[in-house]
């Protein structure tokens, strides 16, 4: 049960009730600006007014290129309050991926100050704070009334093999995830937001946060533990998301007895986190760590508990979350046995309308009695629980044996040297690929290809080895916090294109040094 008392055809219909149920709490607080829910919903009534003026109509695309904000809230609220449907567009994408998303959107508008030379109307920063500022100005005459079934956000893939793809959902799909979130929202939560807004982890979320009365809590920029540690104290944070090295870097800082005493759940994000970490957290500062499996597609799919042991929380992603159904199925569709590889498909209400705009691509990705084909490899455990082996085209092929890297990672994650592992697939004569480890060392640290190799074949089959090792400084990443597999994989075909023009054996085992900072390659074996 929401804390948000009755049923509402919209979001903004839903902000409304929120903003008069409860609207003295808090609804963000960024580094700039504290907003209440009375005051965000004010805010985006006045937004709504100004978009109307612009002559946006019901149903046109508006884009919003603002920094994860109490700002980006008001211009998405305030869209969705006038009939129009809403994208975020990443601040780190390059001026042709933005000008892309905005031709692929159709977009009428672009809010903020990204560089981009596509012909669009723009309301830039500065408007955009003047606009936050007026309050209700404008009353409730921009006030529009969407149905349930009309399209209500556009979030854009990663794009990592090509053109990004915008996944779309209606109001009443952002409505299901408040009703899918299980142990991750409870009532009047503060939550710390650290993933960027035009992430699918805020855009298909924000219902939920309006259902429960959460308030979102973004931490400044760049990160630090310090920071984030007086945050989550100062502002009674109870659910934290980080990736696994800012959880290193939180035990590192210093824990007493129960240090963030407000903080109830945390999830370890973008990455697993080692059984050793999930233990520490939650002994040194009190906070069991959680799983979530999810994508731009259905921003619900799985879940672990908080009482589930460490391995289940490393080695799985957890057994279907409320209103989520899971399948594992072979190449013409039919059911696998349990414990078999196969791709995952899900099907719930949280599931992506479609593609924007891309009718071909929407047929490729949901079936006709909508399951959503995931492109991820997995497999289920006896008692349900997912483990996931990779994306279907990550997958490489050793010597007429299938290697699923994720499988191969979980495992150089638990090795002692490693902090960070990352693993791809290459081309090689005789034996077709071969797997090369990028791996960031554990302090004071210097993993060696030997004991690594050791490591896996001591938990798995021999071919699933990596052969070679790339000590790098850290991950590249997508701009959705991913680990950039196409650009690791150009880093190692260079380095072994390097090797057999210095008349180096291809396939034998080695051991390099990336240094990031430069994109060189230092030769150690």
């Amino acid at each position: 049960m929401t804390v948000l008392r009755g049923r509402h055809a919209n979001l903004g219909a839903a902000l409304a009730a929120a903003a008069a149920q409860f609207g003295d709490r808090d609804a963000y607080v960024d580094p700039s600006v504290r907003l209440t829910f009375a005051q965000w919903d004010a805010a985006a009534d006045a937004f709504a007014g100004a978009l109307v003026a612009r002559g946006i109509a019901m149903g046109d695309v508006i884009a919003i290129g603002l920094p994860s904000s109490a700002g980006f809230a008001v211009a998405y609220a305030g869209g969705l309050r006038c009939g129009a449907v809403v994208t975020g567009v990443n601040t780190r994408l390059g001026p042709s991926e933005i000008a892309g998303i905005l031709r692929a959107s159709g977009a009428a508008v672009l809010i903020g100050d990204l560089p981009t030379e596509a012909p669009i109307d723009r309301i830039d920063g500065a408007e955009s704070a003047r606009i936050m500022g007026a309050g209700g100005a404008h009353g409730e005459r921009a006030r529009r009334e969407p149905a349930r079934t009309d399209p209500a956000v556009i979030i854009w893939t990663s794009g990592t093999t090509g053109a990004p793809k915008g996944a779309w959902y209606d109001h009443a799909g952002l409505e299901a995830a408040a009703h899918s979130s299980g142990i991750m929202s409870a009532p009047f939560d503060r939550r710390l937001v650290a993933t960027p807004f035009a992430h699918a982890g805020y855009m298909a979320k924000v219902w939920d946060q309006i259902a429960w009365g959460t308030a979102f809590v973004v931490p400044p920029q760049p990160w630090s533990a310090a920071s984030t540690a007086s945050l989550l104290r100062d502002e009674r944070v109870s659910v934290a998301s980080l990736v696994p090295t800012q959880w290193e870097k939180m035990l590192e800082h210093g824990a007493g007895a129960h240090p963030y005493p407000d903080l109830r759940i945390g999830t370890a994000a973008t990455a697993p986190a080692s059984p050793a970490l999930v233990d520490s957290v939650r002994t040194r500062l009190g906070v069991p760590l959680v799983v979530r499996y999810a994508m731009t597609e259905s921003p619900s799919i799985t879940g672990t508990k908080p009482d589930e042991p460490a391995y289940i929380q490393f080695h799985t992603v957890g057994r279907p979350q409320a209103g989520m159904q899971l399948r594992i199925v072979d190449g013409h569709g039919a059911v696998v046995p349990t414990g078999e590889v196969g791709d995952i498909e899900t099907r719930g209400a949280c599931v992506m309308r479609g593609y924007w705009r891309d009718d071909a691509a929407t047929a490729q990705s949901l079936t006709e009695d909508g399951w959503l084909r995931t492109g991820d490899l997995g497999y289920l455990s006896p008692k349900g629980h997912l483990i996931l082996t990779g994306r279907r085209g990550d997958m490489y092929i050793r010597g007429g044996y299938n290697v699923y890297p994720m499988e191969v990672e979980k495992v150089l994650a638990t090795h002692p040297d490693v902090a960070q592992v990352a693993v791809v697939g290459v081309r090689a004569p005789v034996i077709g690929e071969i797997g090369v480890a990028f791996a960031v060392p554990s302090p004071g640290r210097t993993p060696t290809l030997e004991s690594l190799r050791a490591h896996v074949k001591a938990e798995l089959a021999d071919y699933k080895a990596p052969e070679r090792l790339i000590v790098v400084d850290s991950l590249p990443l997508t701009p959705m916090l991913k680990v950039d597999r196409a650009a690791l994989k150009r880093i190692a075909s260079t380095e072994a294109q390097t090797r057999q023009s210095a008349s180096l054996a291809p396939t034998a085992p080695s051991n390099s040094r990336v240094l990031s900072q430069s994109n060189s390659v230092e030769t150690c074996a």
